[in-house]
C-alpha cells in the first residue's frame, strides 16, 4: 500500500481501532493498543526487510549507521 488512498484506508482503519479500543478499555486500554499496535508494526517491517533497526537506533543516537 504505497498509495494516498491506501494510507488513507489504513489510516482510518487505524483510528477506528483506537476508537474501539477507547470506548471498550478507557483510555489507558487504547494507549496499551496503540503501543502494541506499533511494536507489532516495528516487528513486522524489521523481518519484512523493510526497517533497519540498526540504521533507525543509530539514527536516533545521532550516528551515522555504516
Amino acid at each position: 500500500m504505497t498509495t494516498v488512498h491506501g494510507a488513507s484506508v489504513l489510516g482510518a482503519a487505524a483510528g477506528a481501532v483506537l476508537a474501539f479500543a477507547a470506548l471498550a478499555f478507557g483510555f489507558w486500554g487504547m494507549v496499551l493498543v496503540a503501543v502494541l499496535a506499533l511494536v507489532g508494526w516495528l516487528v513486522g517491517a524489521s523481518l519484512s526487510g523493510t526497517l533497519d533497526l540498526r540504521a533507525a537506533v543509530a539514527a536516533a543516537r545521532g550516528r551515522r549507521a555504516g
